[in-house]
Parts: structure tokens; sequence; C-alpha cells
């Protein structure tokens, strides 16, 4: 939801004024009791906690600058449009023809899935050798998938520069073995994904195979008409997509009542941008255990390349999954009361990972993991009607590279827990909390949003159309005013590039932010302060600790002048933040991370 309408009309994310314009803003920095923060042992605040949050992965992830190599490292960076700037650690290993990268491993692994980066309309080859020994293969290389312009969204540049490959060993590696990865010609290799793939599982009893309807398994017919005759034969039971790579030209629809299961997604591979397009279902979807790849190589918003568009109906699933090259993973309109959606892998996505578009009830998405999205990796957006009771727990998110790692606009009664969420690049923040509406009718805020045990890493942005920071954490009045009741509790936050806790009216109006409570937050390094607040509210903080570098602890500039004051009000048992930005007409420059936009 990077500033994008439905239809694909830009959506205005209003440019706030030159610093020499807010030179002339009154610094209304309203601290509510605040005063000189006790030190950290007088409060009793909370040791850091022991890292809980994000998904339980199958694969074991080592960063290629961590790794032994006689290539090139490059960054940390922070400025948007650089291919280290959207590496995950903002660090990657730049190889010339020739040069290596070897990782030792630290648990048993047949595969391995890499991401990297090659020039601008090249491509090429990274060999894989076991303990000096070839692979049974290679990872081919390719921008093909990379380097997207969408010029209709403000502030954006040439983005989502990285691409996945992945490889089996054809053999059993075991932790301490070494798995070297050789360019053929320049490459960026920015992290490794390890992984011990089971065999292909057996087809299920009874279940309906997709190759005893015609599918080919070599890809080199398409097997579309197949998949819909298997769905037509197996109502009430199980479609089966046995391993092999089967070609999709076109998109399936009329789906319900049927589950889609496949061998494994390292061994049953559905090659198509379109999966399941329809407006209704009656329900009971069950899509598990295979592969979707796509072949979107750009971003139209109003093409529905996406692995499910539209609706699953309700008491369906999504489990199992692996998904790469697609506009979006899944664009869920209509009904989809009660869906779960768990344990998927979304790689590579043009646009949003998933998007909850309006009208869901009681919908979990829990123990996924999310890298190299062109948007918002996880969305809600209540447009319509409002998203009710549903639920974004245990996911693991790496570098959305054009918006928020999670963002909700609107809904009641939603929950954001325990998601661990890393490196956000331009016009995001790490988690959005948000009333931007983009279309009517949209249903704001309401009920209680709870943010719970997330941990945020390096997470927030330089807005290039604001041309001022975005926080780790942000809670937006956009087009209306903060009505929920908005709890922020335990949360880490570390390394952030600017600030942490930001409160704004992106709308640029001035639409108050209250009800909302920060309570028990261990930051760690804050890039310029801890509470970045830029319109008129009030907060209540406890038990939020800061050590590391910071600029400041406050920087409190409401706008537009006049608009009213922010207050600040001190729940007790803070520490690390007790001071104040004082000039409104500058912004805090980071400490660590270099500026730019």
């Amino acid at each position: 939801m990077t500033g994008m309408t439905r239809e694909g009309r830009p959506a205005v994310w209003r440019r706030r004024p030159l610093r020499a314009a807010l030179a002339a803003v009154a610094c209304a920095a309203v601290v509510g009791g605040l005063g000189a923060l006790p030190d950290t042992a007088e409060a009793g605040a909370p040791e850091a906690p022991e890292a809980t949050a994000g998904a339980e992965l199958p694969f074991t992830s080592m960063e290629a600058e961590a790794a032994t190599t006689d290539g090139t490292v490059i960054g940390p960076d922070y400025t948007q449009g650089t291919v280290a700037s959207e590496a995950s650690g903002r660090q990657a290993v730049k190889l010339a023809a020739g040069q290596s990268v070897e990782f030792e491993l630290t648990g048993a692994a047949n595969a391995v899935n890499v991401a990297y980066n090659v020039p601008d309309g090249q491509e090429g080859t990274l060999a894989v050798r076991v303990n000096g020994e070839p692979v049974d293969g290679e990872l081919k290389t390719t921008a093909k998938y990379s380097y997207m312009d969408t010029p209709w969204i403000a502030g954006s540049k040439t983005h989502h520069l990285f691409a996945d490959a992945r490889v089996q060993f054809g053999r059993d590696a075991a932790a301490g073995d070494t798995v070297t990865l050789e360019a053929g010609s320049e490459t960026t290799v920015d992290v490794a994904d390890f992984e011990q793939v089971a065999a292909p599982a057996e087809m299920p009893s009874g279940a309906v195979s997709v190759v005893d309807h015609g599918a080919d398994p070599t890809g080199a017919q398409d097997s579309a008409q197949a998949f819909k005759d298997a769905i037509a034969a197996a109502q009430g039971g199980t479609v089966w997509i046995p391993e092999g790579d089967f070609l999709l030209g076109s998109e399936l629809s009329g789906v319900q009542n049927v589950t889609i299961q496949g061998a494994g997604n390292w061994h049953s591979v559905v090659h198509g941008s379109r999966f399941i397009n329809q407006t209704q279902s009656a329900g009971n979807v069950h899509l598990k255990d295979f592969a979707v790849f796509g072949e979107v190589t750009e971003r139209v918003d109003n093409n529905p390349d996406n692995f499910v568009n539209g609706s699953l109906g309700a008491g369906s699933s999504v489990s199992g999954m692996w998904l790469q090259n697609l506009k979006v993973g899944l664009w869920l309109t209509g009904t989809n009361d009660n869906l779960a959606v768990e344990g998927n892998r979304f790689v590579g996505m043009a646009a949003d990972g998933l998007n909850l578009n309006g009208t869901a009830k009681n919908v979990t998405v829990s123990n996924n993991f999310l890298r190299n999205t062109g948007d918002d990796s996880l969305a809600m957006w209540s447009l319509n009607a409002a998203n009710e009771n549903c639920s974004f727990t245990d996911n693991t998110i790496v570098q959305p590279n054009l918006a928020n790692g999670i963002a909700i606009y609107g809904g009641t009664d939603i929950t954001v827990s325990n998601n661990l969420i890393k490196d956000t690049n331009a016009l995001g923040s790490g988690i959005a909390i948000s009333n931007q509406k983009f279309l009517d009718p949209f249903f704001p805020l309401a009920g209680t949003i709870t943010v719970d045990g997330n941990e945020l890493v390096r997470t927030g942005a330089m807005n290039p159309n604001w041309e001022h920071p975005m926080g780790a954490l942000r809670v937006d009045s956009y087009n209306s005013a903060i009505e929920a009741q908005v709890e922020i509790t335990n949360t880490t936050a570390t390394d952030s590039p600017w600030s942490v806790f930001e409160f704004v009216s992106g709308g640029g109006t001035g639409l108050p932010v209250e009800n909302v409570t920060v309570r028990g937050a261990v930051i760690e390094n804050a890039g310029t302060v801890a509470v970045q607040a830029e319109t008129q509210g009030e907060v209540t903080f406890s038990d939020v600790v800061l050590t590391g570098e910071s600029v400041a602890g406050v920087y409190n500039c409401p706008y537009p002048e006049g608009s009213g004051t922010f207050t600040v009000q001190d729940g007790g048992g803070n520490s690390g933040w007790d001071t104040e930005w004082e000039d409104c007409g500058t912004w805090p420059e980071p400490g660590g991370a270099p500026a730019g936009s």
C-alpha cells in the first residue's frame, strides 16, 4: 500500500514543508511530568528480553558478509536505491567473475536458496560446491525480476534489486561442512538459506492427481485445463500435484470445497503468475505444500498477477507454500472469514506479500517468512467493510523495499504480535498503525489494537516525499483521528536508523493521536530519537528504556503550526531518553546510519 489505490491511482502523501519553512513552526515540546527520567537501575526496568519473535523456519539464513570471501563487502548503507540498502543487514558481498563466498554450515542441509543481485539487464550463474565438490546443479541468476520502477508512487526510485534462486545439492551436507558459491560474472550475494529438504510426500489415499487428468509434469505443455478438471472431479476431497514442474497458462476460478496439495514446496512447482482469481467462494479451500513461481517483471496494479486474487471463502487455509516472483501473494477481497495462512514463504513479490482488503473476520496470519516485497509485506486495509478480529502473529519479515513491514490501515480489534521485522527501506516503518484510507468507504481503527512483543531491527526509513524520517513503529492519524485504544507493549527496537516511536498525521492536517499507550520497550541505539511526535495528542509511556546511541530523547514538533500540542505522559519506569530536540526547523541527523533519500 505504498500510496497506491486499488485502481492504480496515486494517493497523495502530502509533502511536509522544507526545513526553512519549518523554522517558523513553534516547537510545542509539552512533556507531562516526564522531567529527568530515572536511570535503569533506579527504575527497575526490565532487561532486554531473549529474542522470541518471528517464525519458526525450516531453514537457517547465513549472511554473506559474515562468511569467508575474496569478494568485496558493501555497506552498511541506508540510502534509498542502492544495492546495500536493500540487503539483509544493509550489507552484502559483491563478487567479480571467479570470486566466491564460503559458508560453514551450522546444521544439516541438502539445499540452498540465495538472495542475490546482478547488474541490470544481465544474467549469470553461481556454481555451488560442498566441501569443494560440485553439486548436481547450479544457481542461475538474472536481473529479469529486479529493477522495478513505479513512477506513479511518489518518492519511489528504481527498487526491488534482489532476486532469489534455489538448488538442491543431490546429497546431504552436515554441520561443519562448507558450501561455496562462485560467481560466473558480477554478482552480489546477500544471504543464503540452508535447508534440509524432506523427500517428496506420498499422494493421500483417494486423492485425484492432476497428471491423471492430463497435466504435464515436465512443464512443456499448459496444464491449466487438467488442473480445472481435477478440481471438478475432487469436490469434497483432494487434488494432488505430484513431483514435477507444471505450466499454468490461465488462472483457476470457481474453486471451493477442495484441498489442493503438493508433494512439498521444493518438489511440486507450478509456473504461472496467476493461480486463483475469483470474487467469491463457498469456502473450505485448502492450499498446501507446493510452490508457485510467477513471471512478474513489472508491477501493474490493475492486473491480478497474484497467487490468490479475491476470495477463498470461509474456513479456508493456506500452508506450506513457496510463492515467488508474483505481484502479490494473497490479495484477499470478498469472504475470507476464519482463514488461516500459516507456514508459508513469500519471496520477491513486486507489491504486497498479503493484503486483507476489507471484510475479513477472524483471519490468522502466522509463522510466515517474507523477504524482498515491493510494498507492505503484510497489510490489512479496511476498505468497504472493516477487518475484524484479525491477527498477524509470529511472522518474520525481511527487507520490504518500498513500504512497511506490517501495515494496519483501519479495522476493528486487530492484533500484531511477536513478529520479527528487519531492514525496511524507503516509504515505510517496521510497523504502521494508520488511518490512511486511500479510498472510500474506509473504516478507521476501532476497538482495541494490540501491538505486542514485536522485535524491530534496523526499521524505519527516510521518506523522500516528506523529506524527513519515518519511525520504526508509526501511529498515523492520516485521514482521521486515532480514536481506537492502541496498546503497544513489550517492543524491542534495535539499531533504528532514525526514530523509534513516531506519532504523525501524514495527511498534513494535524489530526490527533490519542488513546495510545506504550509500555515495556527495550531500545538499543536510536539513530535520532526515541519519540518523534509531529501532531497533537497524548501518549502514555511506561518502562521504556533506551540504551546506546541517540541524538535526543524526544522530538516534539506538532504540525501544522497552531494545531495543538503533543503530551508525553510519564507512566513510570522510563530511562535513557530525558532530553528534547529543541529546534523544530531542523531534523536530527542520525549518529550512525548515513543520511540520504
